[in-house]
């Protein structure tokens, strides 16, 4: 028998400090829940890396424990990383709204992965486990079906919000303000807050707002409109159809992930107007003032179709002077440069763009700003609370609005992936931390991508690499010819010779007092010649590319 402290642990393998890759663990005894299994994606450091998902190592160690994983919303940083779980850990059960559900098992299917312990739930379902119950409470976010979680533990009530925002006139239902009520006066131990726009005063516009707005603009332009959204924006996808349907417009769809969004949507009966799409040949038959171009882009990724259109290298569409392009999407923190580059190359082309700056309602967040952070916390009343998504100052921000709320310092907990917070009895203390960090997936490589590879492919990227390849006769110890070097990404060999035979001339020089002086060794030679190369070559030139030297040996007396 297992002594147990039948004390409630709650932690982030990922989340927090970050804005991604959201994954939080709920554990009593021998019980464990997951809420959530995201990615995130790369910054421009991370060269080659696809997507960044959590250290599962706790949930390694611990897997018989797992009841089950909770879905919030179908968002990549919620769902993105599930076929990488899967891949990793036995997971008896996960939970998910019907539109959840359709998009993961999309995901599943394109990894060939099988798995059919899915329970579609909605806000009715109840789900118990030795210890935990879980109730599911609907929130408004830029996706349907979106949930905040209630979780009830012998030692109090847990209330994870999910992604949420307060919309009093939103294009899908409303949240559940009324649910959130009566579970706040039942009492609330903990609350678990999403705090993406922790830093933005007032309150988010409605996305009905969105809707006047472009349709407004879409019924005063008298040319083609194309719109780049985001393709997880279900929402913004499903008034644009009813825009476009209103003001006798056809809509074209690029993008492969807007395809997928569009698919889903018409098969949850979100979008019931099939033949307002049509294909680029079909539109050659139209009027400009009748067609929309629907496509993905907005945050100038470079095979996206925006910014193919945009270079003039799509294959289907090449920019009128008349075209309106709007941005209906705000930028994501790191992509500002490569979203100009496309507004930049788009008004080259001489076509009118919309922003949100340019035109203040072409797009909201799904993310609760500062009031309604603030409605969330008078709504709920925890008694401990605890700032999660985001970056470290959102969070930070986050906890000042709680004690604003009349929430005590003390009171709150502002936590790093891996940090342990404990429920005793309704008390909430520090406790110990787990294992948690980033792995990086690369192609079909998950976790063999380390820190040092990074840095490597890091100073590929700035130093460039050189490659000296060296015939040396092992027998009578001799290089036989002069060391031959290549470069890439370093120095152009043709142009700079001089340089080129002072780099030969050094590594003949190390190479042969090597071969004097020390017993020969292949590894040994290898690593005296980058040993003796780097500060040379740094001395030369300012720079130290990656030295890979290739040895060809020879055995001849």
């Amino acid at each position: 028998m297992k002594n147990y402290s039948n004390t409630t642990s709650i932690f982030a393998l990922g989340g927090l400090g970050e804005v991604g890759k959201n994954m939080y663990v709920v554990s009593h005894n021998e019980e464990i829940i997951i809420i959530d299994a995201g990615v995130m994606f790369p910054e421009d450091d991370l060269l080659g890396i696809d997507y960044v998902i959590q250290d599962i190592t706790y949930l390694k160690q611990n897997e018989d424990k797992i009841k089950g994983l909770f879905i919030t919303h179908g968002h990549e940083d919620h769902i993105g990383g599930i076929s990488f779980l899967l891949n990793s850990v036995h997971i008896p059960k996960i939970y998910a709204s019907k539109i959840s559900v359709d998009l993961i098992n999309k995901k599943l299917i394109d990894r060939n992965i099988k798995y059919e312990n899915i329970e579609i739930v909605t806000e009715e379902s109840i789900v118990k486990t030795k210890y935990f119950t879980v109730e599911f409470v609907g929130t408004t976010h830029s996706i349907p079906e979106s949930f905040a979680l209630a979780i009830h533990t012998p030692n109090g009530l847990i209330f994870e919000t999910g992604d949420f925002k307060f919309d009093l006139t939103p294009v899908g239902p409303m949240a559940n303000i009324h649910k959130m009520a009566e579970l706040g006066k039942k009492g609330v131990t903990l609350l678990l807050s999403d705090s993406t726009n922790a830093l933005s005063e007032g309150s988010s516009k409605s996305e009905s707002s969105v809707d006047e707005a472009l349709n407004d603009i879409v019924s005063r332009h008298y040319g083609r409109v194309i719109i780049a959204t985001f393709a997880s924006n279900i929402y913004r996808i499903k008034h644009i159809v009813e825009t476009c349907r209103k003001n006798n417009r056809k809509i074209i769809v690029f993008g492969r992930s807007m395809e997928t969004s569009i698919e889903l949507a018409m098969n949850n009966g979100l979008i019931e107007d099939k033949t307002i799409f049509i294909d680029n040949n079909e539109a050659k038959n139209l009027k400009k003032t009748e067609i929309c171009i629907l496509c993905t882009g907005t945050q100038g990724e470079p095979l996206a179709a925006l910014s193919r259109i945009a270079n003039g290298i799509h294959k289907q569409i090449t920019l009128m002077p008349d075209d309106l392009v709007v941005f209906s999407s705000s930028p994501i923190p790191g992509n500002a440069a490569s979203i100009n580059k496309v507004i930049n190359k788009l008004y080259l082309k001489g076509v009118k763009v919309y922003t949100n700056k340019t035109f203040n309602d072409v797009h909201t967040s799904g993310h609760a700003k500062e009031d309604e952070l603030k409605w969330m916390l008078r709504i709920i009343k925890p008694k401990y609370f605890m700032p999660m998504h985001g970056e470290y100052r959102m969070l930070k921000r986050h906890t000042e609005i709680a004690e604003a709320c009349d929430i005590p310092k003390e009171n709150t907990f502002i936590c790093k992936n891996g940090d342990v917070i404990n429920l005793n009895h309704g008390i909430v203390t520090r406790g110990d931390t787990v294992k948690s960090g980033d792995v990086y997936v690369d192609g079909s490589r998950i976790g063999d991508v380390g820190s040092q590879i990074i840095k490597d492919r890091k100073l590929m990227s700035s130093d460039g690499i050189l490659v000296t390849i060296l015939n040396i006769n092992t027998l009578t110890r001799k290089l036989l010819i002069k060391p031959n070097v290549t470069t890439r990404g370093f120095i152009m060999v043709n142009e700079n010779p001089e340089l080129i035979n002072k780099i030969e001339k050094k590594i003949s020089e190390i190479v042969n007092n090597f071969l004097v002086n020390s017993t020969y060794n292949y590894t040994d030679l290898k690593n005296q010649v980058i040993l003796e190369l780097y500060p040379f070559i740094n001395n030369l030139t300012g720079r130290r590319p990656i030295i890979l030297p290739v040895i060809m040996e020879v055995n001849q007396a």
